[in-house]
């Protein structure tokens, strides 16, 4: 007889974990360890789930790198007893949480899948029971021995993405994530079809999972808009101790020619700040010099964020400042895919 899958269910808080109060019409959460009580179907999942939470759930718009290294903490102390990892999570930095760990657990041989719901458990009309229980379904995949899916994973409304491709793109659909530029791995319909070609290549067993839990909250985001004034990007640059910016653009990568703008940039770059062009736009891609508005970016060397998410771009240069990387080398690490973030 086979034996069972195990899989660990994390939960961090978030509306997945909420009841209704029905006298008050508030939410409250309850106790973690009755979710498998309140969702009989969970007892015919061909594995043996069992469920740890963050002391105090919180409230995902109080993430912060502290709790993601207590996430990733839980997923290194249990990581030899089970097959799997199901975090439940808040959806409003859901994508944010997902990147980073995407990042602190390399050579990920097993599912680390993020998932959580638009309405509370205990609604009439719940996302939250199909969203967890085809997350296990996915977390506890096997062939040959080996998990499917071995890196961090999004799962929403009948879609799994690699999670550092995520962002919200909704507050009320229950399809609250869109992965615009890289596929779905594995999609939910009558049967579980999972896209193989779309997947990470299989780490090695001889690689054994690293977690890094240094990240360094050193960095900013500025979203370019018309009407940005001096003074403003001037107090953003000059942010005491800031290491990386992460410069949201126009389109492919364009921003204004003005000269005030163009030696700002190029004074806070000459002091050290690394500066990431990343597009403001939901799918496509930065390319550098293909455009004259581009042009002065790429001569200034900015780092090229090609089709990186912000998410995945902030959350990314955290982890690279975190590891004590070289200023030199900064930029050339940046620009290469570490975890199927980027082209």
């Amino acid at each position: 007889m086979k034996e069972k899958n195990h899989i660990l269910l994390i939960y961090t808080g978030g509306t997945i974990g909420m009841v209704k109060d029905y006298e008050t019409g508030a939410l409250r959460a309850f106790n973690f360890e009755e979710l498998i009580k309140n969702i009989p179907e969970l007892n015919q999942l061909d594995c043996t789930l069992t469920g740890i939470s963050f002391e105090k759930p919180i409230d995902s718009s109080n993430m912060n790198p502290t709790y993601w290294a207590q996430i990733a903490s839980m997923i290194e102390e249990h990581y030899a007893m089970y097959d799997g990892f199901v975090v439940l999570h808040g959806s409003d930095t859901m994508s944010y949480s997902a990147s980073a760990l995407s990042f602190m657990l390399e050579n990920l041989a097993k599912p680390v899948i993020f998932t959580g719901s638009q309405l509370p458990i205990g609604d009439l009309r719940t996302d939250a029971k199909e969203n967890l229980i085809t997350s296990i379904q996915i977390a506890a995949l096997r062939e040959k021995g080996k998990a499917v899916v071995q890196e961090v994973g999004l799962y929403f409304e009948y879609k799994l993405y690699r999670a550092n491709r995520t962002t919200k793109i909704n507050a009320e659909h229950f399809e609250a994530f869109a992965s615009l530029n890289h596929p779905p791995l594995v999609e939910s319909g009558v049967h579980l079809n999972v896209h193989y070609a779309n997947l990470l290549p299989k780490i090695s067993k001889h690689k054994a999972l690293q977690v890094h839990k240094t990240m360094d909250d050193h960095v900013a985001i500025l979203k370019l808009f018309p009407g940005l004034n001096k003074e403003v990007l001037q107090s953003v640059l000059n942010i005491p101790g800031l290491k990386a910016l992460v410069l949201e653009t126009y389109g492919a990568g364009n921003a204004p020619m003005d000269a005030w703008f163009l030696d700002e940039l190029r004074i806070a770059i000459k002091k050290g700040l690394h500066v990431i062009n990343v597009t403001q736009c939901s799918g496509g891609s930065v390319s550098m010099g293909h455009y004259e508005t581009s042009e002065k970016l790429r001569e200034m060397q900015l780092v090229n964020g090609k089709d990186i998410t912000t998410e995945a771009a902030i959350t990314k240069a955290m982890y690279l400042l975190g590891t004590g990387v070289s200023g030199k080398l900064f930029k050339t690490i940046f620009e290469t895919s570490l975890r199927g973030e980027m082209l």
